[in-house]
């Protein structure tokens, strides 16, 4: 005999279609219901595997050259996973010898590039794993800028603020930094991307621009590349990036 459903529904449940934060759970008794309870454990095993599992780099690096997308890896001053979360300070510099290789690399080039493009798993390898490529893709058919872009460097365990040394070196005028956010209960696979006009070591975060949540369930790959392109174009052109420069693309619609 099955029992009737004890649980009672939220009047606002319609809402859980628009999102996939916990929302309208319901309740049984004095408590949630068990369902949610699996649900939330589910979410956070989840969202532990997204920081703790490592990088594919090899799977990575096959879609990569598949697609004829040029890159070269480096590494930060953190040596393994466990000091890369203890230590975000390490994750903010470049290992001495990976400056000298992207040193390296800057005096191959015939000219300094404009936009430094670099990307590293953060905190969600998964993050990486699933949306870099696709973005890519995206962003390369839709981009008409007529700029100089450096080959795609891949920063192990690296932060956001990485990016600045690499940029330094190179010369860049703006790096845009790929990188797995922190994840969410209900969001283990967000990328977000940091972008920054003149960044150089000690850079602060309020000279970046900021596009997050880039997933299939979150903002489209389409809907970023087009906030990249325009921030890009924008930032090249008036020299400023973070909150000097706004997206007014619907303003200006």
């Amino acid at each position: 005999m099955l029992l009737p459903d004890q649980v009672e529904r939220n009047a606002w449940s319609y809402l859980k279609e628009f999102t996939d934060a916990r929302i309208a759970i319901g309740r049984s008794g004095l408590s949630i219901p068990t369902r949610e309870v699996l649900r939330f454990q589910l979410s956070h095993a989840q969202a532990r595997d997204a920081v703790l599992q490592p990088l594919d780099t090899q799977k990575l690096y096959d879609q990569l050259e598949a697609q004829g997308i040029k890159f070269m890896t480096v590494q930060s001053k953190v040596t393994d996973r466990t000091e890369y979360l203890r230590r975000p300070d390490l994750g903010r510099q470049l290992a001495d010898e990976s400056a000298e290789k992207i040193a390296a690399l800057a005096a191959s080039l015939p000219a300094a590039p404009d936009i430094a493009m670099v990307f590293s798993e953060g905190l969600s390898s998964i993050a990486i794993q699933t949306n870099l490529l696709p973005f890519l893709k995206v962003f390369n058919a839709v981009s008409g800028l007529n700029v100089r872009f450096s080959p795609l460097i891949h920063v192990e365990q690296g932060r956001v603020a990485v990016g600045d040394a690499v940029a330094d070196i190179l010369g860049a005028k703006v790096v845009v930094m790929l990188i797995g956010e922190r994840p969410g209960l209900t969001s283990p696979d967000s990328m977000g991307i940091y972008m920054t006009y003149d960044a150089r070591p000690g850079t602060t975060d309020e000279r970046r621009n900021c596009i997050s949540n880039i997933r299939p369930a979150g903002q489209s790959y389409m809907q970023a590349a087009d906030t990249l392109n325009y921030l890009l174009s924008e930032s090249l052109r008036r020299g400023i990036s973070g909150v000097d420069l706004k997206d007014d693309q619907v303003a200006l619609e």
